[in-house]
């Protein structure tokens, strides 16, 4: 790593040369690149929980049938592998989308970090991606071409794969976050990677995989539940649905529980790493000691302006620092060390939209959460189904919930940041290419936004189509033997 003046110097360079270019990029074109890259990320992410949670899920419903030769099991292993198909293809297409976006929007910061931020993105395409796919394929194909064990094999290594693949994402976010393992060239003035076990070590990458990994479970129960709760609404194949209604609300639960003590140490490590994030998500103006945690706020976040709030008193502080009493910093007092630190600047995040972001993160997963607990104490101790249809409605619907609180999640994360693209390296405005148009922006986005649209009606039907016809039989003669997977 440089020295803290080497890096002063290296700022000083980058903003003198950019000025000299340019007076900095038109913010219509900036804030356009911003919308684009967010409306595709968010819309990307709608897929990659479910095909990681639903990639494992498939492997261990085709072993149960393996070693318990119980056709329900070949049934469901059918059912669910070609909605995790479906899920699969559309991520596919909209991931390539976002890599192309760094070049056409976001030039400067390619340059700036392609040697950095390249390498792990790299190893996602060149050995997760190729692993993922090429044994997803030998599945698809291989039913009645490879022995079972083989055959079983092949979609755990494809979840495999799509677990690494999160993994090696991550770590090129988190290094976004936090970077570490990396120095800035004097000549050139581009990041150069100094060292990939630290980049892949990252404690930032170590504590948001896990996070993404149990919410992927949190995704991928609440589809169980609302896909059981259709069939059993209307009476269909009550035995099986209610195999998979029980196996989707436990899922959920302790997905549910495994993500909120994830998010509890990535709160942690965010208060130590980027204070200002922290700060931003409760709209802490000014150092407190102990904090409380604001469960509702009526007024103006920006400028701490609050008419009315239902506050939890040491909740904060205990959330940050594991001490009820511990000190959190504020707004203000971040900014002012930033300002000593990087430079004059306006160093906050957009603070209404990291408060309530954070807010409905938490909000969604806990609402997740108990309509799990609730499902399981209605049906333990094999009770019959309940004969309200409130159940099934509320379980259907309740599918949106963990989508709207990753989405959240999201958000907050990328927001929060802000004003940095790399955190204390490389600003927002600084990343943006500078040949790009505003209205360039507007065709591309309107494009994408557009070929998006399509694809979800697309996909969504071909989903609800799949959903609606319910779990095939499966003959009799062919329990315990191989059959193809689009056989019906």
């Amino acid at each position: 790593m440089q020295s803290h003046g080497e890096m002063v110097n290296w700022r000083a360079a980058r903003h003198s040369q950019l000025n000299r270019a340019q007076k900095g990029p038109p913010m219509s074109t900036l804030d356009l690149s911003r919308w684009q890259f967010g409306i595709t990320t968010v819309y990307h992410f709608i897929f990659v929980p479910l095909t990681i949670g639903l990639s494992l899920m498939v492997a261990c419903l085709q072993t149960a049938w393996l070693i318990k030769k119980d056709s329900a099991y070949l049934r469901l292993t059918k059912f669910f592998g070609k909605l995790f198909l479906i899920n699969f293809a559309v991520g596919v297409v909209t991931g390539i989308v976002l890599e192309f976006q760094f070049g056409m929007n976001w030039s400067a910061y390619s340059k700036f970090v392609g040697d950095v931020f390249g390498a792990p993105l790299a190893m996602e395409g060149l050995l997760a991606f190729f692993m993922e796919s090429t044994f997803l394929g030998l599945w698809i194909f291989g039913w009645n071409k490879l022995s079972p064990r083989l055959h079983l094999a092949t979609i755990w290594l494809a979840a495999i794969g799509t677990s690494l693949s999160a993994y090696f994402i991550l770590a090129a976010n988190a290094w976004m976050q936090h970077p570490v393992g990396y120095s800035v060239n004097p000549v050139t003035h581009r990041a150069e990677l100094t060292s990939i076990i630290a980049l892949l070590t990252n404690s930032t990458a170590l504590a948001s995989w896990p996070h993404v990994f149990f919410a992927s479970f949190l995704i991928t129960g609440a589809v169980v539940i609302a896909v059981a709760a259709w069939h059993l609404a209307r009476g269909n194949d009550t035995q099986l649905f209610r195999r998979v209604l029980r196996l989707g609300l436990s899922v959920t639960l302790m997905a549910a529980i495994a993500t909120a003590a994830t998010g509890d140490i990535q709160a942690r490590l965010m208060e130590s790493q980027q204070p200002m994030k922290m700060a931003a998500a409760e709209a802490l103006y000014n150092t407190e000691s102990p904090a409380s945690f604001s469960l509702f706020t009526i007024g103006s976040l920006s400028g701490n302006q609050q008419l009315w709030s239902i506050r939890v008193p040491y909740l904060l502080s205990l959330i940050a620092t594991l001490n009820p009493h511990g000190t959190v910093q504020g707004i203000n007092n971040v900014e002012r060390a930033y300002v000593k630190k990087y430079g004059p600047g306006d160093y906050k995040p957009y603070v209404p939209v990291t408060y309530w972001s954070f807010r409905l993160m938490i909000g969604f997963g806990v609402l997740a959460g108990l309509l799990a607990l609730v499902g399981l104490w209605l049906t333990r101790r094999r009770r019959e189904m309940p004969r309200s249809s409130w159940f099934y409605r509320v379980a259907i619907w309740g599918v949106v919930l963990p989508y709207l609180g990753t989405t959240s999640g999201w958000i907050f994360t990328e927001m929060g940041r802000q004003p940095w693209t790399v955190f204390g390296v490389l600003t927002t405005q600084q990343s943006v290419s500078p040949g790009v148009t505003p209205s360039s922006v507007i065709i591309s986005m309107t494009v994408f936004t557009l070929l998006y649209g399509a694809i979800a009606v697309i996909a969504g039907k071909i989903a609800f189509q799949h959903v609606r016809a319910g779990v095939p039989d499966e003959p009799p003669e062919s329990v315990g033997e191989p059959v193809p997977v689009f056989s019906y």
